[in-house]
């Protein structure tokens, strides 16, 4: 076997201990990330007519919507807990008897654990309906949040529900039609 320059030698000895050094990280240990909270829509709250005082003719129609999803990431946080981030994704048809093509459109986030309301936050998003297009899909800011966890109380053990924030007609009215 031929012998290399002893410039040669060190520089495959070095290139292979930098290849080898990418392999894992001595000393450190590898973190998963954390379990989310469970994330849910609310079935009844994942819809939204909204309608002009004139009547609930079609025509009468200012905005409708739909929750379509709600993506959400969780790390570690801050000592003993969980940080979770979620964006609220929404489908948006504009309505024959809207106003104006901006609207905010209200939604909240509640976070329950062991059956309880623990947190509540109400949110609007703003949707800007171009010139001759009346259906958007429009994504929020990300909502960010922290969970205190640890191995006896998991993240996991909280719930996140998502929904638009609705007026009692229009909570009857999603009950009453079913799914759509």
């Amino acid at each position: 076997m031929p012998k290399l320059p002893p410039v040669l030698s060190l520089a495959l000895l070095l290139s292979a201990s930098l290849a080898l050094s990418g392999c894992g990280d001595f000393g450190k240990t590898e973190q998963f990330a954390p379990v989310c909270p469970k994330l849910a829509l609310l079935k009844d709250g994942a819809d939204l007519t909204q309608f002009s005082p004139r009547g609930h003719d079609v025509t009468d129609m200012v905005l409708d919507g739909r929750l379509v999803a709600v993506p959400a990431d969780c790390e570690q946080g801050s000592r003993g807990h969980v940080a979770a981030s979620l964006r609220v994704t929404m489908s948006l048809t504009l309505g024959p008897a809207a106003p104006t093509r901006e609207m905010n459109v209200p939604y909240f986030v509640a976070v329950m654990h062991d059956g309880k309301i623990v947190d509540k936050q109400d949110y609007a998003m703003r949707a800007s309906f171009p010139p001759n297009v009346n259906q958007i899909t429009v994504t929020g800011d990300p909502v960010q949040m922290s969970f205190p966890a640890d191995a006896a109380h998991p993240a996991s053990a909280y719930q996140i529900f998502v929904s638009f924030q609705l007026t009692p007609d229009q909570l009857a009215m999603n009950r009453g039609r079913g799914r759509r």
